[in-house]
C-alpha cells in the first residue's frame, strides 16, 4: 500500500525532503506504527520521529490522532504542533 507522505517545518528540515512515497510493511497499521517505522530509517528520520509528543498528523487532509488506522489512506501529513498568534 503506497502512501504519499508530507513533512512540514523542522521535520522537513531534519529529513531533507518535504514529501516522498513509501510502501510500509504490512504490520504498519496506524499512524503511530508508521512513525515508529520511519524512525528506524536512521539519520534525520530518527531525529524527526524521536518524540511523538512533538508530532501531529493528518490523513487525506483531515487532522487525526496518532492511533488512527492507515487503511485506505492515500496521503499522510506529519508536522509539529501548530500555534496561533
Amino acid at each position: 500500500m503506497a502512501i504519499d507522505l508530507l513533512y512540514f517545518a523542522w521535520m522537513r528540515e531534519a529529513i531533507g525532503t518535504g514529501s516522498e512515497q513509501v510502501d510500509p510493511p504490512v504490520d504498519v497499521t496506524t499512524i503511530a506504527d508508521l512513525v515508529d517505522w520511519l524512525g528506524t530509517r536512521g539519520g534525520g528520520y530518527a531525529t524527526a520521529f524521536a518524540d511523538r509528543q512533538r508530532l501531529r498528523a493528518a490523513v487525506d487532509q483531515a487532522f487525526v490522532p496518532l492511533d488512527t488506522p492507515l487503511a485506505g489512506a492515500r496521503e499522510v501529513a506529519l508536522f509539529p504542533p501548530v500555534t496561533g498568534g
